[in-house]
């Protein structure tokens, strides 16, 4: 395979290129990283974990950067590619999401976490920290984790079912607000025309998924495999008669489980159930 041509001289990963770009952008200009912070009106720390890489900001911020810099559109592409650069995430990881990114549907089975692309930023913050992360790297892994979810959206995003049971919904955060903020953004996703939630309440008996994490993705070729993951470790798994075994296990769970509808209802009693914030 010919190596690519590199006419620039700068990076070609996208997290690197970003950030070079951002520190190119504010030295043409003549602006320390306190200018920069009066004049866009962001916190000057903010955009020095920017420039070195620690964070790759939000859209909001990269949007009003393009706006200062007069480049309508090079931050937001640049940092649209960072985000979705499977090589920020850690090793054991980086080919399920180079799969996933390009999935054209996705299945899912959750037995006591939610799958990432249905996290908010505490719920993965909270998980990330409880698997021993912590600091720069915590932070690092939430942000991407975060990048992950814009695959449910834009024009033909793919179709996305996840089935999860009861104790996935019952095991809540630390912190009731954001629990409260992670059950509304599940009623809110189930919604979305191409996203399918059911909920397996308790009580429904023994099934072949109960100690397994599962997700399955059908690739643009036709192919269909399989990620399954526990406390220690992921497995992805491509051989089609192991594949096909695993389905016909999910189908049986999904037989299982409540409708879309009254999965979606019993989030919303999970809701109503939920004690009221103190009145100021």
């Amino acid at each position: 395979m010919p190596q690519r041509l590199v006419i620039t001289g700068r990076s070609q990963e996208p997290r690197e290129r970003f950030t070079e770009e951002l520190r190119r952008l504010r030295n043409e200009r003549g602006l320390s990283l306190r200018d920069l912070a009066k004049e866009v009106g962001w916190d000057s720390s903010q955009f020095s974990k920017m420039e070195s890489g620690r964070t790759l900001g939000g859209p909001e911020v990269v949007q009003a950067l393009d706006q200062h810099y007069g480049t309508p559109g090079l931050l937001v592409t640049l940092w649209e590619l960072a985000v979705a650069d499977p090589a920020q995430f850690k090793e054991q990881y980086r080919g399920y999401m180079e799969l996933e990114a390009e999935a054209v549907n996705l299945w899912h089975y959750g037995g006591g976490t939610l799958h990432g692309l249905l996290q908010t930023p505490k719920y993965a913050r909270e998980l990330l920290a409880a698997g021993g992360l912590r600091g720069e790297l915590l932070e690092q892994q939430v942000e991407a984790r975060m990048g992950r979810r814009t695959l449910l959206d834009g024009d033909d995003p793919p179709a996305f079912r996840t089935i999860l049971s009861e104790a996935a919904l019952r095991t809540s955060l630390s912190d009731a607000k954001a629990w409260r903020e992670q059950l509304e953004h599940l009623a809110e996703v189930s919604e979305r025309p191409n996203v399918t939630l059911h909920v397996v309440p308790f009580g429904t008996g023994l099934h072949g998924l109960m100690s397994t994490e599962v997700t399955y993705l059908r690739l643009l070729d036709g192919r269909t495999v399989a990620y399954t993951e526990n406390d220690v470790r992921g497995e992805l798994v491509e051989e089609n008669g192991t594949v096909e075994r695993l389905q016909r296990t999910y189908d049986a769970v999904r037989d299982l489980a409540l409708s879309p509808a009254g999965s979606r209802l019993f989030i919303l009693r999970m809701l109503e159930e939920m004690p009221c914030e103190p009145s100021t």
